[in-house]
């Protein structure tokens, strides 16, 4: 008969064994997956000839490649989307604070290369990587009960760095914390990206990155027709009248007399019928002209509500709905 302590160890053993066996098999898939020559390969390096890539670049491009789950090499060239999936997955194996400086640097360097950044609007964007110095962005500190306007200073594989105005609070009280960072992109969408606060220096945060964005579409609202008189106060304080033309949830058309540029941060006052005054932030997205011959002398402008403009919106959205409901009701009587 076979003692109690004897079966303990017997059953060790198998045990033993079998992980033995898993990880050589382990062992042999990765070599495999390191050396073999993948579904691709003549594409991927046609490709990489044809961005004009160098030698330390194509090596870097065939790690994150083999540590991505995809079976063609060359599909980490093919869209934004997979290579920024290809560089999380490497970062989430090795630790992006093991990865090497120069290996960081050259994953930047890719990105460029190959278009991938937001700077390029037919790449989709899917991590605040892909963001660029100089983009506008709000955080949105406590839940989002308080928040403030910035611009990225600056941005590399481990964080992007942000201004900070410390009549908000000290910013060193603000390191370890978790915000979220909101960018508008002109034209496509809102992307919210929770982020963490690394370190406070002389006016500057710098964030963490976040490979998971929350991405609310500007196209898809439902744009209403108006006519309403607007004002308009400039960055500088200055104001001028103009007038909205079209209005949705996401952002407005208006016509001004001033010239604006894309990205500059205007507030604007108008009644809303029903509803009463409201007074809100909005994001220059594209400078259309002197479009209107109703309306000559005013510059036609698109532009994304920012700021803290949830009670806009949702007025807003009331208020496309009642007209939508009256516009309606004679078609059904």
């Amino acid at each position: 008969m076979i003692e109690p302590l004897q079966l303990f160890w017997i059953f060790g053993i198998v045990v033993l064994v079998l992980a033995l066996v898993a990880l050589i098999e382990i062992r042999r898939s990765y070599f495999r997956r390191e050396h073999e020559v993948m579904f691709g390969t003549p594409l991927f390096d046609a490709q990489v000839q044809e961005q004009g890539l160098l030698p330390d670049e194509i090596k870097v491009l065939e790690k994150l490649v083999r540590s991505s789950r995809y079976e063609n090499k060359d599909a980490i060239l093919n869209t934004a989307a997979l290579f920024e999936s290809a560089v999380s997955n490497y970062y989430d194996f090795k630790g992006e604070e093991n990865v090497d400086d120069s290996v960081l640097a050259t994953i930047g360097v890719l990105r460029r290369k190959l278009n991938f950044t937001a700077a390029n609007p037919l790449a989709t964007v899917s991590s605040t990587r892909q963001y660029n110095e100089t983009n506008r962005v709000d955080v949105l500190l406590d839940g989002g009960t308080r928040l403030f306007h910035s611009t990225i200073l600056s941005t590399d594989e481990l964080g992007l760095v942000v201004e900070y105005d410390e009549s908000m609070g000290s910013g060193r009280s603000l390191v370890g914390r978790s915000v979220r960072l909101r960018w508008t992109r002109p034209e496509d969408a809102v992307y919210t990206a929770r982020v963490m606060v690394k370190s406070f220096d002389r006016g500057r945060l710098t964030l963490s990155h976040a490979s998971t964005l929350e991405k609310k579409q500007l196209r898809r609202w439902v744009r209403e027709p108006v006519d309403f008189p607007v004002e308009a106060t400039l960055e500088d304080g200055s104001t001028c009248s103009g007038v909205l033309l079209d209005l949705s949830a996401g952002g407005i058309l208006l016509g001004l007399p001033m010239d604006c540029s894309s990205g500059q941060h205007l507030k604007i006052k108008f009644e809303l019928p029903s509803f009463g005054e409201e007074n809100v932030e909005i994001e220059i997205l594209r400078n259309l002209g002197r479009k209107n011959p109703k309306f000559q002398d005013y510059f036609f402008l698109t532009a994304s509500f920012a700021g803290a403009f949830g009670w806009t919106q949702e007025r807003v959205l009331q208020y496309i709905f009642e007209v939508h409901k009256q516009k309606k009701a004679p078609e059904e009587a």
